[in-house]
This record gives C-alpha cells, structure tokens and sequence, in this order.
C-alpha cells in the first residue's frame, strides 16, 4: 500500500535530495526508474518507450543544470491524473531560454529535447535559485 498521503490524493510523489558529483544523472535516472517501477510496475507506465523518454529528459534537465544553472539539489518525481512530473531544483538563477536547434551540434539539444517529447515544460523561481519541471502524459 502507498504512503497515506498517496492514497488519500491519488497522487504518488517522491523527493529526492541531490549530492554534488559527476553521477547526478546516472543517479537521478536511476531514483527515477524505481520510482516508475515501484509506481507501474516491471515494465513501467504504458510501453518502454515512453519510459526511455523520460529517463532521457531526466539526464538532460539535470545535466543542464550542472551546466547553465550549479549543482542541481533536489528532483521531485510525481504521479497522478495521468502525468509524470518530473522537477529539478538547482541553485542558478538563469532561466532556461530555447534557442534555434542545430541538429549537426553536439549538444544543445535539452530543451529541444523537452519541447519535443514532453506534454508541458517549464521553470519558476525559487529563491536564489529554480526549478525547471516538465511532464509527461502516461495514459493510454
């Protein structure tokens, strides 16, 4: 049975706090897939792909705060109403700003990558530092 708070919202959440390091997004992917598996199961919501876009999308929001934004510190997953959603919290203060994709790069492609395969994304203040957050819609 879930956590009571899970139950009586019909909403399943998880916070995560974050250590400095290299290994961020190996580790955030990995809280998030046993997230997702404790959540749907062995072969997660809806079909693997759809489980592959997120775990992609979760590499690449945190890698871009380590980029344009200092260490990320927390990731919230949540799981209701048919979405994911899905937050890293970093102490930058630069929004997030897509530019014109340059498929021939080899980087730049995060928030290509999020304006692509998400169902919405964006990012809000948080003191001296933001959050940036998609979602993913995970019904049939």
């Amino acid at each position: 049975m879930g956590h009571p708070s899970e139950v009586r919202t019909g909403r399943r959440s998880r916070r995560y706090p974050l250590e400095q390091g290299p290994g961020a997004p190996a580790r955030c992917r990995d809280l998030t897939r046993d997230a997702l598996r404790d959540w749907f199961g062995l072969t997660g919501p809806d079909h693997p792909v759809l489980v592959g876009d997120i775990l992609l999308l979760v590499s690449e929001v945190v890698t871009n705060a380590y980029r344009h934004g200092g260490a990320p510190y927390e990731l919230e997953l949540v799981e209701g109403r048919g979405r994911i959603w899905v937050q890293v919290t970093d102490a930058g203060s630069a929004c997030p700003r897509p530019g014109r994709h340059r498929a021939a790069r080899a980087s730049g492609h995060g928030l290509y990558l999020l304006q692509r395969l998400s169902a919405d994304w964006g990012w809000a203040r948080h003191g001296s530092g933001k959050s940036v957050w998609f979602a993913v819609d995970v019904r049939g």
